[in-house]
């Protein structure tokens, strides 16, 4: 389960999100701060709203639910199921008008990748010479939608790719691409190939609601 778009900027949708939640049940009850998060600057609606994006970071392990249907997803393209990590959650937080009244919804969406026993990318190089060569236009149509691209001290955060190029992750896929902070990409960096090996941690299913705000 790569990445889902998680926000569109137009109050409907958000106001959608508040009502299915889209994926992800996590209201931050339980468990220990998120290791890392982003707040956005206010961005508006076409619609005359405002939204804002929270994005908590982990890793965690994927709940049992996220864990089922990673399962289903390998099994059904012919691979067997080595583990599930839970990267990030997104949040937003929308402010505006519906039927002429004010109004506020908002909901959250878990980011989560599934690691089946794919294959390695014989096309690897192809793969890093692409996003190398057009990030700093996916940074800037990143940053239309949900506000400038992270950075810190003047140094752009690393874009990381949640369904990964060493597997056959596709490099500019809106879907694909996950702001990420030094500390915390090097901590997935370190955990992938964790998750691809048999046995693994990430095997293993967490809690429902992993982090708090």
């Amino acid at each position: 389960m790569i990445a889902v778009r998680p926000l569109q900027r137009a109050a409907s949708a958000t106001f959608v999100l508040a009502l299915i939640g889209c994926g992800s049940a996590t209201t931050g009850t339980v468990g220990r701060p998120a290791p890392a998060k982003w707040v956005s600057p206010v961005v508006a609606t076409p619609d005359g709203g405002q939204v804002r994006t929270t994005i908590y970071y982990g890793p965690w392990q994927c709940s049992v639910a996220f864990m089922s249907r990673c399962e289903a997803k390998c099994a059904a393209q012919g691979y067997a199921l080595r583990g599930c990590i839970w990267l990030a959650d997104f949040k937003g937080d929308w402010q505006g008008r519906f039927l002429l009244m004010p109004a506020a919804a908002g909901g959250r969406l878990a980011i989560t990748h599934c690691c089946c026993d794919y294959p390695k990318a014989t096309d690897l190089k192809w793969r890093r010479d692409t996003w190398k060569n057009s990030r700093s236009a996916f940074r800037d149509e990143w940053g239309r939608e949900f506000g400038t691209w992270p950075s810190t001290g003047g140094v752009n955060w690393q874009g990381h790719h949640i369904y990964d190029l060493g597997h056959g992750g596709a490099p500019l896929a809106r879907d694909n691409v996950l702001p990420v902070p030094d500390d915390v990409h090097g901590v997935f960096n370190r955990e992938y190939p964790a998750c691809y090996a048999p046995g693994g941690q990430w095997l293993k299913p967490g809690p429902d609601r992993p982090y708090v705000d």
